[in-house]
């Protein structure tokens, strides 16, 4: 899985890693926060957050066109600056008055902003790490480590939000709102971790930086940079390509991202708030941690090609078992379920599904009978619709979100004790859909952008993401206006309807690959 990979993958994947824990740890509570500390309805917080979401990856498309003039790493140091002054201004808890609400969006537009230099720039600069012919065949595996990364960051960051807002509550003695401030500060912090990494290991990337293109003496950027110029045809075919596959990932990004809307909504008000025996094991960050190590470590045991390699294994899947059981039998009594944990649960599983799909692919791939990018993108979308069609079953005789007033405010009441492993199952199965989907996304668009335009079909798959975020506001205008049922069923719907678009496209995607 590791072998084979060029070095300055894993030095730009860490540096993301780094960026990712801050943003999540900030999104994990980010919903919750706009109701509570404004007083918002939750159509109302649905439209900032998802126009939060729209400018974080609507800014990509600027920041790849100024990447392609100046190069991709100035913009992406010029991006973790900008982004650090954002978080910064949204840790300042200000209250709740119009002052404290224009400051927090205008934090936004500069996290937005920053994160579009720095997000999409770096994946480029990932992808051009295998333009030598020597990484090529790597190049969809490699992403699908970089994938991994990011979502180890993630991984922890539902955790950190919660316990850092009741630190500051509990021992600090600060209000529920202000606490939130917190957790929004830990970004601040990860943003410095991940410059550190990027420039402790720039050498291992930095002929994909682009600064050097004027430079007629760096031959290594030279060579870097030495394709093979396209026909005006062909670059019209690729750039039409792109286009129908951004219009169809735009439904996927609007289902999906219900993870930290409607979806939160729904574990708030309607999952039970407490868990006991193995399920109560879930919640804890650390017992899934466990998990992932038994699980790479056993594909380790598997495929080690040495005696030593398959002891060691052997013990890492020993030790986390042992981990886990010592967890189990100290378990005393239920544990309380936060709404923000389960978004925990999408990050584990791509981080423990990454090698799983790999192993199945190259498995594929060794048949000949490995899918194109196109076709496991429309798988995707299939996956995702079973998920919101689990949704919708589930939601079936469930009452209509309800409020109730408290100290003057309308705040969401809790009306329903569901069951946690409908949204744990959940988002397995979107999980699913995303590693068929994002990842292989990516790598398609480095793969079969035009050289002259990279940076920009780059920004474009995150403007097609952008406007799937803006999107995701139906979710939030949907809440409490429709049965639940209806709710989820209008997100089954729109991926089913992509799907089908999809398979209809498909000769003329495959074309081009």
């Amino acid at each position: 899985m590791f072998e084979g990979q060029p070095k300055g993958l894993f030095a730009l994947a860490l540096a993301n890693t780094g960026e990712r824990f801050g943003y999540y740890t900030m999104l994990a509570v980010f919903a919750l926060f706009l109701r509570a500390n404004y007083g918002l309805s939750p159509a109302m917080a649905g439209t900032i957050y998802s126009s939060f979401l729209m400018l974080v990856y609507f800014f990509p498309l600027i920041g790849g066109i100024l990447a392609d003039k100046f190069g991709f790493g100035k913009m992406v140091t010029t991006g973790i600056i900008i982004m650090f002054t954002g978080y910064l201004l949204l840790s300042v808890p200000l209250g709740g008055d119009t002052l404290a609400l224009v400051v927090m969006l205008g934090a936004l537009l500069l996290i937005g902003f920053g994160t579009g230099l720095f997000k999409g720039n770096l994946q480029v600069m990932v992808g051009d790490l295998y333009n030598d012919p020597k990484y090529s065949a790597k190049r969809d595996s490699g992403f699908s480590i970089f994938y991994m990364a990011i979502n180890i960051g993630a991984l922890f960051a539902p955790t950190a939000a919660i316990k850092i807002k009741e630190y500051a509550e509990t021992s600090l003695g600060y209000s529920s709102n202000d606490a939130y401030h917190f957790s929004f500060a830990v970004a601040c912090a990860s943003l410095i971790l991940s410059i550190a990494i990027y420039y402790i290991f720039r050498s291992t990337f930095r002929h994909t930086e682009g600064e050097a293109k004027k430079s007629a003496g760096n031959e290594k950027v030279k060579a870097a940079d030495d394709v093979q110029e396209l026909s005006k045809e062909e670059t019209k075919q690729r750039i039409v390509a792109l286009c129908l596959v951004f219009a169809v990932v735009i439904f996927f990004w609007m289902a999906f991202h219900q993870n930290g809307l409607s979806l939160t909504y729904f574990a708030d008000e309607f999952t039970a708030r407490s868990a006991d025996g193995i399920q109560a094991m879930c919640f804890n960050v650390w017992n899934l941690v466990a998990v992932i190590f038994i699980v790479y470590a056993g594909f380790s045991l598997f495929q080690s090609k040495t005696s030593k390699g398959k002891i060691i294994s052997g013990v890492v899947v020993l030790l986390a078992l042992c981990f886990l059981f010592m967890q189990y039998a100290r378990q005393d009594g239920s544990v309380d379920v936060s709404a923000p944990i389960f978004q925990q649960f999408n990050p584990f599983y791509v981080v423990a599904l990454t090698p799983v799909s790999m192993a199945i692919f190259g498995y594929l791939a060794n048949k000949g009978k490995e899918p194109s990018a196109p076709r496991k993108i429309a798988y995707g979308m299939i996956v995702a619709a079973i998920a919101y069609a689990l949704m919708a079953f589930s939601s079936f005789g469930l009452p209509m979100p309800q409020t109730e007033m408290v100290g003057g405010e309308p705040v969401a009441k809790h009306v329903a004790d569901v069951t946690p492993n409908i949204l744990i199952s959940v988002y397995l199965i979107l999980t699913f859909g995303e590693l068929l989907l994002s990842p292989m996304g990516i790598s398609f668009v480095s793969k079969v952008a035009p050289p002259k335009y990279k940076g920009m079909m780059m920004g474009g798959w995150f403007v097609a993401t952008a406007i799937g975020n803006q999107l995701v506001v139906v979710g939030g205008l949907l809440w409490g206006a429709v049965p639940l049922w209806i709710c989820w069923s209008a997100f089954l719907a729109v991926c089913l309807v992509a799907a089908v678009f999809m398979f209809a496209m498909m000769k003329r995607l495959e074309k081009v690959c």
